[in-house]
């Protein structure tokens, strides 16, 4: 098989009642049961701790850090500099640490704390329930880095360096160092404290549709209370007068939180999440903007200037680029925090993107976004990671099950995957034109395509208020203008080969596309996109088990079927594939990657799956002749992933 066959596919439309277009597609996610059954039995011993419980995949979360003891060694020590960062204004450096430690051994290692005191001073005794004393820690450390990284002769010599990537979190930092491992760890040495020149400044814009085509919201965070600092955006065309739009301002509490590790060890102040509303935009036009915060003694503090181009107006016959993928999460640069890479692929698809930028117009993240799993600091560091593309382009997101789920907490489904952030930190950090925070579906237009985002951990079926809203966004498509229909959601509630759903025979979500690929199928709803598998997977154009064509690459003609999309390969580790060869899935890659959709006009859609490992991972065509492609499009090369078979 080759990869261009399969892995790109083109949809042409004769007419816009048929729906008619093209396609590529996505692999599913590692079986939770197995993975947790393992991440169980290896850290039994976190689990009996209570609130200091693992979730399975966050590294923060293997640490017990409440046994912490004090073991001050006078001939220990941890040095740290530069003392003060950012003095350009970054929101992102390095510094240098030097560390020695008489006894050392090799699973010794370095904590990064934030804020500097992080002594049992700090601990809220009405949230931490212990048995005999508090304990001397009861915060996590915001990364970690063993003692012999980069440096072997470390367990001979007792001396050592590391050089860590900080980003500005709001509050001073300082080091700790460990001995005793993960599990029984006992505290060293601490250094000074550092910090940012400004800890306040605003930083990490992201941006978003509106709920109109012409609105673009920006949404950022920073240290300042609106009783300190006025929030909004300078805003306009180049060369023109700018626009000042003021921001609203959110914030939550340790009580917001629904359970243990988002309310105990992973608690960390987020700060002040600001959105503002840039209004009555001109299609396709480029714009620049500024965050900004007046205090209350008449000064400014600015963010550095970032750019965007505006949406176009529904039915717009210009080129329209989409990226969509879920389970990415996030990893350090500096190559902490990596206990058991679950996330290793997502610089990985960071870096693509933001290699590509200026051939994306969108991304879509569909659900488990930083896998932050209840440790707080690292939502601060997925959206210092993604911010390239974030200021640059609208990052809409969907709920996932590491977003939302929580028992008790109105989760469809009852698990522990949030970590107990039960959607708050998902709701609060990004916005989308949803009609409320709590009911995480929306709709939103862009150009030819109209997409309904759905939440899978809310209840989809048949009566509920959300398959109101998924029938309603069906049904309110202009398809003249909008002929490109996509329903997106998370939990694959359509097909899947994923091993888990294949063993329990459902091969998708139990309940899914029974409830709703009659939908699908009314109102001819081109593709379903989905994330949670790890991986990427595309089948025929399906309906009740059956594909509609025996096409496998270039749909013309009449709708017949909605083609479903796995495209779970952002970042997190992959998933398995059941050996079971259904007549349905057309395309397979056990692979980090994402989807990319590009509207060529109202009657050829081309869908693109694209690794992102790096360039020798993909190869570039000119096969557009053989896809029905037409000028000006044909001197483009489109590049679509190898297949190299199971």
């Amino acid at each position: 098989m080759t990869g261009c066959e399969t892995c790109c596919f083109l949809i042409n439309i004769d007419r816009w009642s048929d729906g008619a277009f093209t396609r590529c597609f996505f692999v599913p996610r590692m079986a939770q049961k197995y993975l947790r059954l393992v991440l169980f039995i290896s850290f039994v011993g976190l689990v009996s701790f209570g609130w200091a419980a693992a979730s399975g995949h966050q590294p923060l979360a293997k640490i017990a850090i409440h046994r912490t003891t004090l073991a001050l060694h006078e001939s220990a020590s941890i040095k740290v500099s530069p003392v003060i960062l950012g003095l350009k204004g970054e929101k992102i450096d390095w510094v240098r640490l030097k560390f020695s430690y008489p006894n050392p051994t090799a699973d010794d290692w370095v904590g990064v704390f934030s804020p500097a005191n992080f002594s049992a001073s700090i601990c809220n005794p009405e949230v931490f329930s212990w048995e005999d004393e508090a304990p001397f820690l009861c915060t996590s450390p915001i990364k970690f880095q063993y003692a012999t990284y980069s440096n072997p002769s470390y367990t001979k010599t007792g001396t050592g360096s590391l050089k860590l990537q900080l980003i500005n979190q709001r509050a001073d930092f300082s080091f700790g160092l460990f001995t005793g491992g993960i599990l029984n760890p006992k505290l060293v040495a601490v250094s000074d404290a550092i910090t940012f020149a400004n800890p306040k400044a605003p930083a990490y814009p992201r941006l978003a549709q509106g709920r109109s085509w012409n609105e673009i919201t920006v949404t950022w965070t920073s240290g300042y209370d609106i009783k300190e600092a006025v929030p909004f955006v300078a805003w306009g065309m180049e060369g023109e007068t700018q626009t000042r739009s003021p921001a609203g301002t959110l914030t939550f509490t340790r009580n917001s939180m629904c359970g243990s590790p988002a309310r105990t060890v992973g608690w960390r102040d987020p700060g002040f999440i600001h959105t503002s509303f840039l209004k009555d935009l001109w299609p396709n036009l480029a714009y620049k903007y500024q965050l900004g915060h007046k205090l209350l003694n008449g000064s400014y503090v600015w963010s550095q200037v970032h750019h965007f181009k505006a949406p176009p107006y529904p039915g717009q016959d210009s080129l329209q680029r989409v990226v969509i993928f879920g389970d990415m999460g996030k990893a350090e640069r500096d190559g902490s925090t990596k206990y058991n890479d679950f996330e290793y692929g997502s610089l990985n698809t960071t870096d693509q993107l933001i290699k590509d930028l200026q051939n994306i117009d969108m991304v879509l993240h569909i659900g488990d976004i930083s896998y932050a799993d209840g440790y707080l600091s690292q939502w601060d560091q997925f959206t210092a990671q993604i911010e390239p593309i974030a200021s640059t382009v609208p990052y809409m997101i969907a709920n996932g099950n590491h977003e939302r789920d929580w028992p008790g907490s109105g989760s469809f489904y009852t698990g522990k995957d949030s970590g107990g952030e039960c959607g708050v930190l998902a709701q609060t950090m990004f916005y989308v034109p949803a009609e409320n925070r709590e009911k995480f579906w929306y709709s939103t237009d862009y150009g030819m395509f109209r997409f309904c985002i759905a939440d899978s951990e809310h209840d989809w079926r048949p009566g509920t208020e959300q398959y109101r809203f998924i029938e309603h966004c069906f049904a309110t498509a202009d398809r003249l203008k909008q002929p490109w229909l996509v329903f997106i959601a998370h939990r694959v509630l359509g097909y899947s080969s994923y091993f888990i759903y294949a063993l329990d025979g459902s091969f998708g979500e139990p309940m899914g596309r029974e409830s709703l690929q009659g939908l699908w199928q009314k109102y001819k709803v081109d593709l379903a996109i989905f994330g949670h598998i790890h991986g990427y997977e595309r089948t025929c154009p399906i309906y009740e088990n059956k594909c509609m064509s025996t096409e496998k690459s270039h749909y013309k003609g009449p709708f017949n079927g909605t083609i479903n999309v796995v495209a779970g390969g952002g970042g997190a580790i992959i998933s398995s594939f059941s050996t079971l060869n259904t007549s349905w899935s057309l395309f397979k890659d056990a692979d980090f990657g994402f989807l990319k959709l590009t509207a060529l006009d109202h009657s050829s859609l081309l869908a693109e799956y694209k690794r992102s490992k790096d360039d020798k991972e993909t190869m570039k065509i000119r096969s557009h002749m053989q896809l029905g492609f037409t000028s000006p499009l044909d001197k483009l090369p489109f590049p679509c992933s190898l297949y190299t078979g199971p």
